[in-house]
């Protein structure tokens, strides 16, 4: 038994050594050169390889010498990499596209010789059905400096693929941020899509480029599916704009870049509509809110409650901003002013003066933070974008890598 698996060895030596020595091709990599002392190139996924999974890339690797170029493109585009600091192993960055052709072709010098690779191979068709199905910021939007960045799916992303999604997603700034990733379920969404999502430790720096890459093509999914496209969305952060309310002095205060730019009367939730899940309906909710969508004629209809009953009401308000998914807008007062900067009146949300409401209707940008105090009832941190109440390091641990990442800069 022993002299038999020396024979085996000793025949399959020579073979792998004439492989080593040309070009092999069908298995895990093609290896081309290392004749005469000349360095000899590895390219994984093998030539003519017709189903190479996405998620494992592109790796060249140079033996008895170095890399001096490497190329891969694909569909005209070039595939982006980087090279290992001994300058021997090349891999792309990012993974590969489901059914997609790509052409490799490298260059190795060592010992005064050099060799020239290429290869050719086209990855597994199979994608999953969970898609990205929008991004918000919208592309080209004007933000906040309170905005967090939202990656929404059509159905929720299996636990075991939601790290490999999180290394897919890179984002790009004029100015290096912190922050991290979390997992939101539908229910705890703003609109029921399953999403992840990203918020700075600290407000965005004012008055700078955001780029979010999503290269979510070819990360696997399931056991044998993966992403079916990359999604780019590139926004910008206006100037710093922060409103406090406060319901004990009913005076609201606008600030830009830090400094007060208009303060005007308010009235809040009156409160005394408590539901049989204790919490007073009729309240403003206290807490960081964000500035979310807004509508110049907003339809207001009482909540939990028919016409004819006690408390219903149904009104067209103008200059409606939104702030929380708990039915809380800024805008326009359309009941008794004497209330304005006296007393709190209102059903919940922060009504104003007609001309304030136009004006920071006007003025805010989405995400912009609004801070209000002096109630009884907290913002939860899943209510429209409240998501600033919750603790960074809590935030963080909702995240499958459970780490902050930092924004890369554009100029690097």
């Amino acid at each position: 038994m022993r002299r038999g698996t020396t024979v085996l060895v000793l025949v399959l030596v020579p073979v792998l050594g004439l492989a080593a020595a040309c070009s092999s091709g069908g298995g895990d990599e093609t290896v081309q050169g290392g004749k005469d002392g000349a360095p000899s190139v590895s390219i994984s996924p093998a030539n003519a390889t017709t189903d190479a999974p996405p998620d494992r890339g592109v790796t060249v690797t140079a033996n008895g010498g170095t890399l001096s170029q490497v190329t891969v493109r694909s569909r005209g585009a070039e595939v982006p990499g980087s090279l290992s600091p001994d300058r021997r192993t090349w891999r792309s960055s990012w993974t590969l596209t489901p059914g997609a052709r790509y052409q490799v072709s490298a260059t190795a010098t060592g010992n005064g010789k050099t060799t020239n690779a290429t290869s050719g191979f086209r990855t597994v068709r199979d994608v999953a059905a969970t898609a990205i199905t929008n991004v918000i910021p919208a592309n080209g939007q004007k933000v906040g400096v309170g905005m967090p960045i939202m990656v929404q799916f059509n159905k929720p992303v299996p636990e075991r693929a939601r790290a490999a999604v999180e290394r897919s997603l890179e984002i790009v700034s004029t100015r290096p941020t912190e922050g991290a990733w979390r997992w939101v379920a539908a229910n705890e969404s703003f609109n029921g899509l399953p999403s992840v999502m990203f918020r700075p430790r600290r407000p965005w720096a004012p008055n700078q480029r955001v780029r979010l890459v999503a290269h979510y093509a070819g990360v696997r999914i399931g056991d044998r599916v993966f992403g079916a496209r990359d999604v780019t969305r590139e926004f910008t952060v206006g100037d710093a704009h922060t409103v406090t309310i406060s319901a004990t002095t009913h005076r609201a205060v606008a600030r830009s870049n830090g400094k007060v730019v208009k303060t005007w009367p308010v009235s809040l939730g009156r409160g005394g509509d408590v539901w049989p899940d204790g919490v007073d309906h009729q309240l403003t909710t206290s807490g960081v809110h964000l500035t979310m969508n807004k509508v110049r004629l907003e339809r207001m209809e009482s909540p939990g409650k028919k016409k004819g009953e006690p408390g219903y009401y149904l009104e067209m308000v103008p200059w409606a901003y939104r702030i929380s998914n708990s039915g809380e807008y800024i805008h326009q007062n359309m009941d008794d002013p004497s209330c304005l900067g006296n007393r709190n009146c209102s059903h919940g949300c922060v009504r104003s003066p007609e001309a304030s409401a136009r004006w920071f209707f006007n003025w805010a940008y989405p995400g912009d933070i609004v801070n209000i105090t002096g109630t009884r009832r907290k913002l939860d941190w899943w209510n429209g974008w409240g998501y600033w109440q919750m603790p960074f390091e809590r935030w963080t641990e909702g995240g499958a890598l459970r780490r902050p990442v930092t924004t890369r800069s554009f100029q690097s």
